[in-house]
């Protein structure tokens, strides 16, 4: 059964306790607030006392585990005790251990015909229509970048418009956002790295929250604008024009000439307004970051539920972040449309796999520092509770890192767990709003795509009430349900997509998220 579903009858039974059973057969529980060392508590096994301090958040043991056996939370195996664990001790880094996931996969086992509502009974939102049939949800000017060599002067640019009055008069478009990077030089053309950069740069360009975009090389550079625009189908014109530095006779010349470009773009953006549109023209990123011991309880499986309810009145859910959802792939698996779906996304489990060896590395190198001082232990927990983002509707498709989302339903996207590499990949792809869920505290952005940030825990909402724009904390607490949180995400995404700003938005945030994944030599 799914850990979601399970969490949901668990939680109203045990309201009252001071420990959360996400499932019969674990043997931890999960601190609903910190517990004092000799604190005695009745569960479903019957009385525990506390051997230890236990933080919010953190596992506490409800049963024995001897030494090699696994550990059970969300009634899935999340790991190894290295030592005999007693009854009341406290369940973490120094005696649970992280081991081979060896679930079993079932291809399409759960597949059925995504549960559309009828036409006339699915919502919509006030959308941007632009010339290609997508529909947009913010209205910036975009500037691309090929290479580093070229960010100062597409932030100069920028800088212009968004500081130095060249928006004044133009009231409905959001800004003029700089695409800058690290990379576009000394990179293997033939390589994963360069591959993904150019998808990255195309798909931005046709991301519908733009309504023009000034691509800008230096000029001799490995990553040229031309084949991108040729190999990606992108045409010049009004919506689209490209220049380089070295063409146009240095920093000062470029900055002029584009300057003049961009306000020869501005009247036709400013002129386009927004209209109702069915959520068809919505794609949605799903992301969680800074993630604590309650990810999986509350915001998770919330914006798990507001999932379901984007897919149902017929748009679109973008799952991602691969490493994030090893060990838990078995519940995706069973969900794929099609057997081919299920083996796509077991193909890219096994890519990481091999990245990460031959790189020295380990899938297990995340939780970060923060996960582990919120509770999370090894990242089949962390994973366990991530893919309760992805609600419950089938798995339509699986994409490679930028590749441009052409299914609507819930899909996935092969990315990092880096969360601005992974949000990157979902906006190139297509995603025009971005929901964040968090335990620890993130105070991203994502021009173009708004970003809603969703609280764990009360006690994070309200220390950064400044950054969080939803609470799921009173889940934990037992006053709120995972349904009621879950349609109040849905209606905020609908919200935001419709012009309604996002805290993050407020403070201007997102000019510094935009991080192409590199893979690869530079030489």
């Amino acid at each position: 059964m799914h850990a979601i579903i399970i969490l949901e009858s668990t939680m109203k039974a045990e309201a009252i306790s001071p420990v959360i059973l996400l499932n019969p057969t674990d043997n931890v529980g999960v601190a609903r607030k910190a517990i004092a060392k000799g604190t005695d508590m009745t569960t479903d096994g019957g009385m525990v006392t506390a051997r230890a301090d236990v933080p919010s958040g953190h596992k506490i043991a409800l049963r024995a585990v001897a030494p090699g056996e696994p550990v059970l939370k969300y009634g899935q195996v999340i790991g190894v005790a290295t030592v005999a664990i007693a009854p009341g001790d406290h369940v973490h880094l120094h005696n649970l251990a992280m081991q081979e996931s060896h679930v079993t996969h079932h291809f399409a086992q759960d597949a059925r015909t995504t549960p559309l509502l009828p036409e006339d009974q699915r919502r919509s939102f006030q959308g941007y229509v632009r010339p290609d049939g997508q529909v947009g949800t913010r209205n910036f000017i975009g500037i691309v970048t090929s290479v580093n060599c070229s960010a100062t002067v597409a932030r100069a640019i920028a800088d212009h418009f968004n500081r130095g009055g060249g928006l004044d008069g133009y009231a409905n478009v959001d800004g003029v956002v700089a695409l800058t990077h690290g990379t576009g030089c000394a990179i293997n053309m033939r390589s994963e790295g360069y591959l993904y950069l150019q998808r990255v740069l195309a798909g931005y360009a046709r991301n519908p929250n733009f309504a023009g975009i000034l691509f800008i090389g230096l000029g001799c550079e490995t990553n040229q604008i031309d084949p991108i625009v040729a190999k990606f189908g992108l045409e010049e014109g009004p919506h689209l024009r490209t220049m380089t530095i070295q063409n146009l006779g240095g920093t000062r010349k470029t900055v002029e000439i584009a300057c003049d470009i961009i306000r020869e773009m501005l009247p036709q953006a400013n002129a386009v307004q927004r209209s109702a549109q069915p959520l068809a023209g919505l794609k949605v990123a799903l992301q969680c970051g800074g993630s604590d011991g309650y990810s999986g309880i509350s915001a998770n499986p919330a914006l798990g539920h507001a999932a379901d309810l984007i897919v149902q009145h017929g748009g679109t859910a973008v799952l991602s972040e691969t490493p994030e959802i090893y060990g838990a792939e078995h519940l995706l698996t069973r969900r794929a449309a099609t057997p081919e779906v299920a083996q796509k996304l077991m193909d890219r489990i096994a890519w990481w796999r091999e990245y990460t060896q031959r790189n020295g590395a380990e899938l297990n190198n995340n939780p970060s520092h923060g996960n582990k001082l919120g509770g999370l232990t090894t990242i089949l927990e962390k994973s366990l509770g991530a893919v309760a983002k992805g609600g419950s509707m089938p798995l339509e498709a699986v994409y490679e890192y930028a590749e441009i989302i052409d299914k609507t339903g819930f899909v996935f996207m092969d990315t990092p767990g880096y969360d601005p590499v992974a949000v990157t990949g979902q906006v190139a792809g297509g995603c025009n709003v971005i929901v964040f869920t968090t335990g620890r505290g993130s105070v991203s952005g994502f021009k173009p795509a708004p970003c809603i940030k969703v609280a764990t825990n009360s006690q994070m909402y309200e220390h950064m009430s400044d950054d969080m724009d939803i609470n799921c904390g009173d889940i934990v607490q037992g006053t709120d349900t995972i349904e009621a949180a879950g349609k109040r995400i849905f209606e905020k995404i609908l919200a935001v997509a419709s012009g309604e700003h996002t805290l993050s938005e407020d403070y201007g945030f997102g000019d510094n998220e935009f991080v192409p994944w590199q893979i690869g030599a530079v030489t």
